[in-house]
């Protein structure tokens, strides 16, 4: 069943990638907008089968780094769909399809020696979900916000390509970034809060730069949506400020379970 469920996922994804690239064409798109969503949705309901393999082990939960990247993966897809519902992101699911495929494999066929955690208290799990939502939330806002640099170049140099024609006007995807990155910082001030609750020694050695690089990610995100609601912040401006608040909270995440599980084992 793991294994029917993993291949399928993977399988879907790249359906879906494909759909996806050929339903950028003008004349193609009203009609394979349905195929690809549900190939979409096919792949993340079989992902969420696979993970359910992949995060409960025999022995425990898997907490590791690819773990952790595949169920994010399938949590910005997830929010995908949702969002894609009501607006055309065909650009989004083509950058997500082909990376949530890449993170269904890896975290199949190359976990490494890190051991799963025998068991987990209710609190933790809490921080965890809220955790991975925030990520998950702030992921797609920067996806948006690369789009969004993407379109404002094409205007700029009055070249819009056909690909820009055939998406959401501007002020609907401004209107989108801000508010992933509203509903995004709430989820992440809610799991630091819930860290520094449940997380015993939360500045111990092996937590201090992910608490730290947290709550810097967390007064950049406040400045840019201060930014925007007093100061009209918008365009590049935004931009910049949420791939630099990105950037140091993945950096948090996934940067810190990078060196304690993969550099420093081998130093």
């Amino acid at each position: 069943m793991a294994a029917v469920a993993h291949w399928t996922a993977i399988a879907l994804y790249l359906a879906t990638t494909a759909v996806a690239a050929l339903s950028l064409s003008r004349h193609q798109q009203a009609t394979r907008q349905p195929l690809m969503l549900a190939l979409f949705a096919g792949a993340i309901v079989a992902h969420a089968l696979s993970l359910k393999f992949i995060l409960f082990a025999d022995v425990g939960f898997r907490f590791d780094l690819l773990a952790m990247l595949s169920l994010v993966t399938w949590s910005v897809a997830l929010l995908l769909l949702i969002l894609s519902l009501r607006h055309r992101l065909t650009l989004l699911i083509l950058a997500i399809a082909p990376l949530a495929a890449l993170a269904e494999l890896a975290a199949v066929h190359a976990w490494g020696g890190v051991s799963p955690r025998t068991q987990i208290s209710p609190s933790i799990a809490a921080h965890a979900l809220l955790s991975i939502s925030a990520y998950s939330l702030l992921t797609l806002a920067t996806l948006q916000a690369i789009y969004l640099y993407w379109l404002n170049q094409q205007l700029h140099n009055h070249r819009p390509s056909g690909i820009s024609r055939l998406l959401p006007p501007l002020q609907t995807m401004e209107s989108l970034l801000f508010g992933l990155v509203a509903f995004g910082q709430l989820l992440l001030t809610a799991s630091l809060i819930t860290g520094a609750l449940f997380v015993e020694n939360l500045f111990a050695q092996h937590l201090v730069h992910k608490t730290a690089l947290s709550i810097l990610a967390w007064i950049l995100y406040s400045i840019l949506l201060w930014g925007h609601w007093r100061k009209g912040w918008r365009g590049n401006t935004a931009v910049r400020w949420t791939l630099c608040a990105f950037a140091i909270l993945m950096l948090a995440f996934f940067g810190s379970k990078l060196a304690l599980e993969v550099i420093l084992p081998r130093g």
